[in-house]
């Protein structure tokens, strides 16, 4: 599911990059295809990228398995730390990863969502009853620890892959329906930006890129006809954070391996 919603990501962000040639308009500055192609190459380049989907369209509010927001930052070691939230009630989970280790911490309505049969509801209460000290005493749920061999987290690698997101970016398609157009100067957090606006396959697309240099890709928006997406880009370069759980707030995979077995 994971890895599938960062590939998902990225072919998006693939799709409103992947854009026809600029109109021709008077301008000192880069053409609005320049601009396109440096905040690509940019985004191509980078080591790391803090990045959040928003994702409002008809389809992703009835996908439990696809997330209707992500927010994480990664890079190319493959480390990472961020949210993940489903559509139609599918819950959410957080998620952090250094090296080959992961930890994962989903909430009751993921679990009923991802576990078959109807169990899922008695997973996540057994998740929540595990021995875990600290957290006893306070109510809260651990956060589940195992690696990148664990079967159960395995996907979440793929998540965590910068490197697979700029393939994926890379070898986007590279058609649109109209060319794009320069918009006014405006801010994004109080960054000047570029809107450069087109459509693509009949909706509306704007890419907001940096005015000054290095060009990057800011902000993202595509709607129209069951779309409603915008996808954010921050933190070029910047160290993941590398904070992890408490091991008093974590539970080995093992453990609830070896629980759901017996229960």
């Amino acid at each position: 599911m994971t890895r599938k919603a960062l590939i998902c990501t990225a072919a998006s962000a693939a799709l409103l990059l992947s854009v026809a040639p600029a109109v021709a308009v008077a301008d000192d500055g880069p053409s609005a295809g320049e601009l396109a192609d440096q905040a690509k190459d940019n985004l191509l380049k980078t080591d790391s990228v803090h990045l959040k989907l928003t994702d409002r369209g008809t389809d992703a509010k009835d996908g439990k398995t696809q997330p209707t927001s992500m927010d994480l930052a990664l890079d190319r070691d493959g480390n990472c730390v961020g949210t993940l939230r489903m559509g139609s009630g599918g819950g959410s989970l957080e998620l952090v990863k250094r090296g080959e280790e992961v930890w994962m911490k989903p909430d009751t309505a993921f679990w009923k969502a991802q576990v078959p049969g109807g169990q899922g509801e008695a997973v996540a209460e057994l998740f929540k009853n595990l021995p875990h000290s600290r957290l006893r005493s306070t109510g809260g749920t651990p956060t589940i620890l195992g690696s990148t061999k664990d079967s159960l987290l395995k996907s979440l690698s793929g998540t965590c892959d910068l490197t697979a997101f700029q393939k994926e970016l890379y070898t986007g398609g590279s058609t649109s329906d109209t060319p794009l157009t320069k918009g006014a100067e405006t801010k994004i957090d109080g960054t000047k930006v570029i809107p450069l606006k087109g459509t693509r396959d009949g909706k509306r697309t704007v890419l907001y890129v940096t005015s000054a240099a290095p060009h990057r890709l800011v902000e993202a928006t595509q709607k129209g006809d069951g779309t409603d997406m915008a996808l954010t880009f921050r933190d070029y370069g910047e160290p993941v954070p590398s904070a992890t759980p408490a091991p008093d707030d974590t539970v080995d995979i093992g453990k609830l391996q070896q629980e759901l077995r017996t229960a």
